[in-house]
């Protein structure tokens, strides 16, 4: 593709050099880089792309993209090899590699999913209504990218980088893909990943504290800012009336088509009569013009939030109601309220819940159903929001029979000090604990403790299958882990 056309739709843009020559591929990683492509350099919060540009060349890049301030001097780019200037290079990254990848979601029905938590589950439940009807359907999020019902690869992450997203959405459109949906994060709309992307329809799950860190949001309003960009993406859009930052999006966004769902507020798609048991919820709500009882097999209230989003969604396309039903009863989602199978049958739960909210409704949700002790092992990761490590530490002590405090995803940080961290919360409750932070050791004790009428509630990896360690990942599936130790306990 010549270059010119791959900068349609970028403005304000400085260009030295020959726009007409033909570009091979576009890359952000000097690494990748071949004979005729073009590098962007991106300034990332560790590594600035730019003092790669000379590697870039070497290997024969014929075109590159720098970002305003940078000092062209000290680059010293040879004569011959193109130079083009942006504004922000990430969003021009996002927009260049949308225009080379022949725009792809243009090329299908796009349905976007932002919120704190509940995206996962939510995205899953929407591809089985798609599939149930009869739909090619694709999936981008936190756990892995699915095209037409097969995994194609874990995630490293909730929304890949831009360039990897539209070199996915070309592969979907070549598979006949028909509806994709995805995870967006608030990392991915701050930092441009999803510009460049033509939603059909976002969704707003619900909001809370996350994600409150140096390299991610420095505070609430930034981090629900962020959120909003998806709506200024999307004329029509789905939003939780119970949520208090949920509710305020429809009077944000007038000039929007934003249909609303919820439980306790009014809300144009409401659920009621709920049954809620240790292996399922249902529910009656207003499908088309019938009042349907809908089951799923997730437990929790929560649950119930993410099936009527999924019901909004299905509306909007006018899905029946017979398919929506049939769809979620059998969704299940990794590591989301997932129980274990084991040979002591005892109800041992992975959650991936890491933030103050979803930790606090997995343990209500099961202590609401267990007839015995809700036992909860957990751990917060480093390198993250340390703020809500005591925060989780008081609810775990305020609502689990007993704790086990242990290590999830260090990171670059002392474990035994996030595990301190965590107790100071843990402290202000009357609640029972102990802290082992070797997080198998934990698993072992809890094991060791409970029976069959209690819950063992692991929290925080869900469909992790590592431990993060100084920039290592190290090999870490929790339903791999908790056989084993049943194994050498047996």
């Amino acid at each position: 593709m010549k270059l010119k056309e791959m900068l349609v739709g970028l403005e304000g843009l400085k260009v030295k050099g020959d726009l007409e020559q033909e570009i091979q591929k576009v890359e952000s990683n000097s690494k990748n880089i071949k004979k005729d492509d073009l590098f962007i350099a991106i300034k990332g919060f560790d590594v600035d792309g730019h003092q790669y540009i000379g590697k870039a060349i070497e290997k024969g890049a014929i075109a590159v993209m720098v970002e305003e301030g940078c000092d062209l001097k000290a680059l010293a780019i040879p004569e011959g090899i193109t130079i083009v200037m942006a504004k922000n290079t990430r969003e021009a990254l996002a927009i260049v590699s949308s225009n080379f990848y022949g725009n792809p979601s243009k090329k299908f029905k796009l349905i976007g999913v932002t919120g704190t938590k509940g995206k996962t589950t939510t995205t899953f439940m929407i591809k089985e209504i798609f599939e149930k009807a009869g739909k090619k359907v694709g999936l981008i999020g936190t756990i892995a990218t699915y095209r037409n019902g097969k995994k194609i690869k874990e995630s490293d992450r909730t929304t890949p980088e831009s360039l990897e997203l539209q070199r996915e959405f070309a592969e979907m459109v070549k598979a006949g893909v028909e509806v994709v949906v995805m995870e967006v994060s608030s990392q991915s709309l701050k930092l441009h990943r999803v510009d460049g992307c033509e939603f059909d329809m976002v969704l707003f799950t619900n909001f809370s504290e996350d994600h409150i860190s140096p390299k991610e949001h420095p505070d609430m309003e930034d981090y629900f800012n962020s959120k909003l960009k998806l709506f200024q993406m999307c004329k029509t859009g789905i939003t939780n009336a119970d949520d208090l930052y949920g509710a305020k999006i429809p009077k944000l966004f007038p000039e929007n088509n934003i249909v609303t769902y919820g439980i306790d507020n009014f809300a144009n798609v409401l659920a009621k009569d709920i049954t809620i048991t240790n292996s399922y919820v249902d529910f009656k709500v207003k499908i088309t013009e019938r009042n349907e009882r809908v089951k799923t097999g997730i437990p929790g209230r929560f649950s119930v939030y993410n099936s009527l989003s999924a019901i909004c969604v299905a509306q909007k396309f006018g899905i029946d109601s017979e398919t929506v039903k049939e769809a979620l009863a059998e969704v299940r989602v990794p590591g989301r309220s997932e129980l274990i199978a084991n040979k002591r049958d005892l109800p041992i739960m992975i959650d991936y819940a890491h933030s103050p909210e979803s930790l606090e409704n997995i343990l209500q949700a099961v202590k609401s159903y267990t007839r015995g002790r809700v036992i909860c092992v957990f751990g917060c990761g480093g390198d993250r929001d340390s703020g809500k490590r005591p925060i989780m530490g008081e609810i775990s002590g305020r609502i689990a029979d007993f704790t086990f405090l242990t290590s999830d995803n260090p990171r670059t940080e002392d474990p035994e000090e996030i595990v301190k961290q965590i107790e100071e919360g843990m402290k202000k409750t009357k609640g029972n604990y102990k802290t082992v932070v070797d997080r198998t050791e934990a698993i072992k004790e809890a094991i060791k403790m409970a029976n069959k009428r209690d819950i063992i509630v692991l929290a925080g990896k869900g469909h992790e299958p590592y431990q993060e360690i100084n920039g290592e990942k190290y090999p870490y599936d929790e339903r791999i882990i908790v056989n084993e130790i049943i194994d050498d306990l047996s």
